[in-house]
């Protein structure tokens, strides 16, 4: 849900024509030493450079603890909520109390991000983000036992993490030079998947021994890593001044602006809305677990369903070696959201659970593949001045998606039953993918 974040040293831009190359110049970051040439497996290993610089490896370990720190709070929410009704409506009630928060922080804090000094900003939202997370203790441990509590709590967490989340991400590229971008984006990519897995795997085994309110002080705890990640950055302040002065509407609607002048980002994001709202089925997987996968047990079932993409991204993110040498960015996305829609396909056809389970993981790796390299194309496309509100709509994009889908396949899987809604959304991602590359070239033809 939220964690830490990158940030340092200076760097210059420069523009660049949409399909033909990045929109900012590489960082003035030091490069880092030669290294030979990659050879046998090496070369599909994950390409571990930015390693190599200071910082982004200080606040890479970092979200290695919080990542985790992050699914603990994920679990515990709705469980607390769940313990308290009895109802799972409740529990889709909380969900949506933190949407339109994290939307409206997000647009603004992108704008935030691009007119003030991101190491301040996140220095400011990664506190709130860990007071928050301390009061969700409190609650929990004096018995509170309020449903209402807890949705504000929720809804004042995602207003941070939206404050948070464009700067954290709009600094990568002040951290590291461009053709790095990719290796970065899959090193935190791939820290963030495994805290999907490990995270809930860890807080069920935790509930039964130390208890449902500890595991909110352990996630407190584990973004203090992050706080003193960032007190040790340098400044980061706008390199230009921003045409819009405050950030307010103004800078957003510039933001907007920006985006409909450049088709390969406005592609980009409709390239992800396509695979998450017409392809991500996890609003079935309880009632897929309980009718076609039911002989291998509901609990396994369903365990694994919600396992097998994360899962399958952390295997894509440890063989992404070969991402550094990807130039066609563009084609990449294309590419790995029609796999993502195939991939989802077979899924709905599958009756057989562990064949249903590597398609999913399959989806996985291409989801992985997609984050990745649209990640890269919203940090190369676009100037230093405009990366926070970039990052900001694309937090929105990629928050609200699989928000509309569990609406849209929870209707879907029961007027027309829950495979057939499945595999007829991963058939509408890969139509819709390809019509939008051939129709509009701008992204398919996008490269570094």
């Amino acid at each position: 849900m939220y964690r830490a974040t990158r940030n340092s040293v200076d760097t210059s831009e420069s523009s660049t024509d949409d399909s033909t190359g990045p929109g900012a110049a590489a960082p003035s970051a030091p490069p880092a030493p030669e290294r030979g040439a990659r050879q046998g497996w090496r070369r599909w290993a994950m390409d571990t450079r930015p390693l190599r610089r200071p910082a982004y490896r200080r606040l890479w370990s970092s979200t290695i603890v919080t990542s985790v720190g992050s699914q603990l709070t994920a679990v515990a929410v709705p469980k607390q909520i769940y313990d308290i009704t009895g109802s799972s409506a409740w529990v889709g009630y909380a969900s949506l109390a933190g949407l339109l928060p994290l939307v409206v922080f997000a647009l603004w804090g992108g704008a935030i991000a691009d007119s003030m000094d991101r190491r301040k900003l996140l220095l400011i939202t990664n506190s709130g983000i860990a007071v928050t997370s301390l009061l969700f203790w409190t609650q929990a441990v004096t018995g509170v036992d309020s449903v209402f509590v807890l949705m504000a709590l929720l809804a004042l967490q995602q207003a941070f993490f939206g404050l948070n989340s464009p700067a954290r991400t709009a600094s990568i590229a002040r951290l590291v030079p461009a053709d790095e971008l990719p290796a970065a984006n899959a090193l935190g990519s791939t820290v963030m998947q495994t805290g999907l897995v490990a995270g809930p795997l860890l807080a069920g085994a935790l509930i039964p021994v130390i208890g449902l309110s500890e595991l909110y002080l352990l996630d407190a705890l584990a973004l203090c890593a992050t706080v003193w990640a960032v007190v040790r950055l340098p400044a980061l302040p706008p390199l230009t001044t921003p045409a819009s002065g405050r950030a307010g509407w103004r800078a957003i609607a510039e933001g907007f602006r920006y985006i409909s002048l450049r088709k390969v980002l406005l592609l980009s994001f409709l390239a992800d809305i396509i695979a998450m709202v017409l392809g991500m089925p996890r609003a079935l997987f309880p009632q897929l677990a309980s009718q076609t996968y039911a002989p291998y047990g509901e609990g396994l079932a369903l365990g694994l369903l919600f396992a097998a993409i994360p899962i399958g991204a952390v295997a894509g993110g440890l063989m992404s070696g070969t991402f550094s040498r990807a130039r066609r960015h563009g084609l990449m996305v294309v590419a790995a959201v029609v796999a993502w829609g195939a991939a989802v396909t077979g899924f709905g056809l599958s009756t057989n659970l562990w064949i249903a389970v590597a398609f999913l993981a399959a989806a996985g790796v291409a989801d992985m593949v997609s984050m990745v390299f649209r990640g890269a194309i919203l940090l190369s496309a676009v100037t230093d001045e405009m990366r926070g509100r970039m990052q900001g709509v694309f937090t929105v994009v990629v928050a609200g998606g699989p928000r509309l889908a569990d609406v849209l396949h929870g209707t879907a899987g029961w007027v027309f039953g829950a495979r057939a809604a499945v595999a007829g959304g991963g058939l509408l991602v890969v139509v819709a993918t390809l019509v939008l590359a051939f129709a509009t070239p701008a992204l398919r033809t996008y490269r570094i």
